[in-house]
């Protein structure tokens, strides 16, 4: 449960910061949005280094890209307006049935 809330925590920082940056850039807003996201980027950069250690980098972060490719469909729909279609469903689906097999707790060696 704890891992699961620390993705969740990381992708909307890493999503969150992301779409600052993107409003800075592609949208002319103020650079304080901008340093903004850079600020929210580093709490992302931060947030999984508080997963469990039995975790291993590499394991975290390839799991990880599964909720960020969850996240961002619910982004993109609440925020954007686009609502996912079929393959943005089954994709994601897949990517988060891949990352729980990675993250089951493992035994032996």
């Amino acid at each position: 449960m704890r891992s699961a809330a620390l993705f969740c925590l990381a992708g909307l920082f890493e999503i969150g910061g992301g779409y600052l940056v993107w409003l800075w850039l592609r949208q002319q807003r103020s650079w304080l949005v901008g340093a903004c996201g850079m600020a929210v980027l580093v709490l992302y950069g931060i947030v999984p280094t508080f997963q469990p250690v039995e975790h291993p980098f590499g394991r975290v972060y390839a799991a990880y890209g599964a909720v960020f490719i969850l996240l961002s469909v619910l982004w993109g729909w609440w925020i954007d307006g686009q609502r996912p279609d079929l393959r943005d469903v089954v994709g994601t689906t897949v990517c988060l049935a891949g990352a729980l097999i990675m993250m089951w707790p493992r035994t032996g060696p």
